[in-house]
C-alpha cells in the first residue's frame, strides 16, 4: 500500500486491485463503498489470462478514511493485491476530448519484437497508448491500441510512419479515426483479380490459349505507363480471339478464392452487410462468384461472344478506375448509405479512386503507391483480417459464423 497521506477534508483515491480473476470481486470491492458512502467516480477492469486488474477511482471523506483499510482486508481475504494512490490534482484526472485514433496489428504472430517496434513508433509521434485489446484467440495474432493525438495534431505523418513500419516488418498496421463510422460500415466492395481471388483470370485464360507472353508484355508496357487501362484491355481481350467459351467457364468454374475470403463474405453476410465486387476483369468470372459466395453485386466487363467464341472486343463501357468509383457510388446511392459507410478493397492502380471514394480504403496485398494512397493495407493477413478492422474479435466472428 502507498505510504502517502490523504488530504484533509473530501479525498481522491486511484485504487488498484490485481490477482487471479473469480467471480464476485468487484461485486465485494463496490459493496465496502457502498455501504461506507465511498463514491465511485470511474472504473476500468481488464483480465489477461486468468488475471484481473481492476481500477477504481474513488472520492472519500476524511471521516471515512476507514473504507481503505477495509478494501485492503477484504483484497487480502480474495488473495488480491491492492494498492491506492492519492489525486492531488483532479483536473488532471478528467477525461480529455482529444482526437482518439484505433492502431490495428495484424499478423501471424505478435511478440514483443513487433510490439515494441510499434509501440516505439507511436511514441516517436506522440500517440499516447490509452488502451490495448487483445483481438485474436489462441496465439497472439492480432491487437487493436486506442491512442490520443494532440488537438492540433496532424496524423498524417504518424500514417506514414506506421505505414513504414508495415512495410519492413512481418506485421500489418491500420491506422483509423475512431468514431461512430468506424463501427457502421455497411458496404463492402472488393477487386477481384489478386483481391478476391488469388490469380488473374485474363492470364489463365491467355495460358489456356497459348498467348501468356503476348499478354504479359501488354501488361507490362501498361505498369509502364506507355498505355492507359482501356487500350491495354483491348490489346489483351484481341489476342484472346478465338478462344472457346466452354474453355473461359471450365476457368471460372475453378478460381482459387484468396485467403480468408469466403470466411470474411459469409460474416459480412451475416452482420447484414452489403457486398460487391467490382472488376476490371470479366463478367464471367465475376457473376460466378457472385453466385459461388452470395454476394450481392456484381460489375465486370463483357467480352462479345459470337458463335461460342471470344471475338476479341468488349461490349459497353470498359470497367476502368473512373467507372469503379461511379459504381461504387452508385451501389452505395441505392442503398441509401453513405460513403463515409463504405469499404473498399484492391490491389492495383485501376482500385485507386475506388479506395479514395470510400469510408475505408484498403490495398490488400498492393504495390507501393497503392499502399501509400489507401487508408490502410494488408499485406501479411488474409481477406477476413478486414473484420478485425471493423473492431471485431476473433471470439465475436466466430459467434457470428457459427450462427444459424
Amino acid at each position: 500500500m502507498s505510504g502517502q497521506t490523504l488530504a484533509p477534508k473530501a479525498s481522491h483515491v486511484i485504487v488498484t486491485v490485481s490477482g487471479p480473476d473469480r467471480p464476485g470481486i468487484t461485486a465485494r470491492l463496490t459493496a465496502i463503498l457502498a455501504d461506507m458512502g465511498g463514491l465511485l467516480l470511474d472504473i476500468e477492469q481488464v483480465v489477461v489470462r486468468g488475471h484481473l486488474t481492476l481500477g477504481m477511482l474513488i472520492g472519500i471523506q476524511q471521516e471515512d478514511r476507514g473504507v481503505l483499510k477495509e478494501l485492503l482486508f477484504a483484497a487480502k481475504e480474495l488473495g488480491m493485491s491492492l494498492d491506492f494512490h492519492p489525486v492531488a490534482d483532479m483536473e488532471g484526472t478528467q477525461p480529455k476530448r482529444v482526437p482518439r485514433y484505433v492502431v490495428t496489428a495484424i499478423g501471424k504472430s505478435l511478440g514483443a519484437v513487433e510490439i515494441h517496434a510499434l509501440s516505439t513508433t507511436l511514441a516517436e509521434y506522440h500517440a499516447n497508448i490509452a488502451k490495448i485489446s487483445r483481438l485474436s484467440h489462441g496465439e497472439l495474432r492480432s491487437i487493436e491500441v486506442h491512442v490520443e493525438l494532440a488537438e492540433s495534431q496532424n496524423p498524417g505523418p504518424l500514417k506514414e510512419a506506421l505505414l513504414r513500419l508495415g512495410m519492413t516488418s512481418s506485421f500489418d498496421i491500420a491506422l483509423q479515426r475512431e468514431g461512430i463510422f468506424r463501427r457502421s460500415k455497411r458496404l463492402v466492395v472488393l477487386d477481384m483479380d489478386s483481391t478476391l481471388i488469388s490469380i488473374e483470370f485474363i492470364d489463365e485464360l491467355a495460358r489456356a490459349h497459348g498467348v501468356l507472353d503476348q499478354v504479359a508484355a501488354v501488361t507490362e508496357a501498361a505498369m509502364a505507363g506507355e498505355m492507359d487501362y482501356d487500350e491495354s484491355l483491348r490489346r489483351r481481350l484481341a489476342l484472346l480471339a478465338g478462344l472457346d467459351v466452354s474453355v473461359m467457364k471450365r476457368i471460372a468454374a475453378e478460381l482459387p478464392l484468396t485467403e480468408g475470403a469466403e470466411r470474411l463474405i459469409r460474416a459480412l453476410k451475416r452482420l447484414g452487410y452489403r457486398t460487391a465486387v467490382i472488376s476490371g476483369g470479366f463478367s464471367v468470372a465475376a457473376e460466378m462468384l457472385k453466385a459461388q459466395l452470395g454476394i450481392d453485386y456484381a460489375y465486370s466487363n463483357t467480352p462479345e461472344i459470337k458463335n461460342g467464341k471470344l471475338t476479341g472486343r468488349v461490349l459497353g463501357a470498359i470497367v476502368n478506375a473512373r467507372r469503379k468509383a461511379e459504381l461504387l457510388d452508385t451501389i452505395a446511392q441505392s442503398e441509401g448509405i453513405l460513403l463515409d459507410q463504405v469499404i473498399a478493397v484492391g490491389d492495383g492502380a485501376n482500385d485507386l479512386l475506388m479506395l479514395e471514394n470510400a469510408g475505408l480504403g484498403i490495398a490488400f496485398r498492393a504495390k507501393l503507391k497503392l499502399r501509400a494512397a489507401a487508408d490502410t493495407s494488408i499485406s501479411a493477413g488474409g481477406l477476413d483480417s478486414i473484420l478485425y478492422l471493423l473492431g471485431l474479435n476473433a471470439q465475436e466472428v466466430d459467434e457470428v459464423l457459427a450462427s444459424p
